[in-house]
């Protein structure tokens, strides 16, 4: 008997092991890690240089599918950055160089309760008063902007992403001087740059090419850092001797 009983341990052992190894092998990824399928790419060539986007579908999907659904019909191409503060964003996606407002879909649903928050860098929808007016028009965020987030009393601001390549080129644009200006319409808008920051395309594209645009951004930058340091070695010597 002593030996059936072990017999039977022994292969109810054996038959729990895989479903053990398989919990410790498919462990769920961290919530705030989404999985690669829910990330999108895309890059905004401006007249002040090159900004690449991560977009986050799993916790956006509204927002994400608005912006790349304006990005694939090329609606952003010739638009500009029309309202800029510095120490808080830089907005665009709605009026063309000459100020003239472009017709847009229909708004979508405010995503602000999505978890994300207004961190320098972000992407996020721009809105009028009503939380769910929302459709071509964007900001990305030049510092860290909490106020911007859903909370009890206030609807928020709903982030869809984040910039992984070119914030020198937001912090460039957030310097530029502004002033207001009117537009064909007769609105006039505040804090519009005084040379006008175009975007000149805004492309989809795929994760190699944005992971290659990212080595290209940090090589770029260790090389000017290296430059850098061979700069402070460097003596001068009066002329003439």
């Amino acid at each position: 008997m002593s030996t059936l009983i072990r017999t039977l341990s022994l292969l109810l052992a054996l038959a729990l092991a895989p479903a053990a190894i398989a919990q410790l092998s498919t462990a769920p990824a961290p919530p705030d890690a989404p999985a690669p399928s829910d990330l999108e790419y895309v890059k905004m060539e401006t007249s002040s240089g090159v900004i690449v986007l991560e977009l986050n579908r799993a916790k956006a999907p509204h927002s994400v599918q608005n912006f790349l659904r304006y990005a694939d019909r090329k609606f952003y191409d010739g638009t500009i950055f029309h309202r800029v503060i510095p120490r808080f964003m830089i907005q665009g996606g709605g009026f063309t160089e000459t100020l003239e407002q472009k017709r847009t879909d229909l708004p979508i649903r405010n995503e602000a309760s999505n978890g994300l928050s207004n961190k320098r860098g972000t992407i996020a929808m721009a809105r009028t008063a009503d939380p769910n007016s929302a459709t071509s028009q964007f900001y990305i965020n030049h510092k860290d902007n909490p106020n911007l987030d859903a909370y009890p009393g206030s609807a928020g601001y709903a982030v869809f992403g984040k910039v992984i390549v070119g914030m020198p080129v937001v912090d460039l644009i957030a310097t530029v001087a502004t002033h207001n200006a009117a537009t064909p319409a007769g609105q006039t808008l505040q804090n519009v740059p005084m040379e006008p920051v175009q975007i000149r395309t805004v492309r989809h594209i795929s994760k190699a090419d944005a992971d290659a645009l990212v080595a290209e951004a940090e090589a770029a930058r260790k090389k000017a850092e290296e430059g850098a340091d061979d700069g402070k070695g460097a003596t001068t010597r009066p002329d003439g001797g």
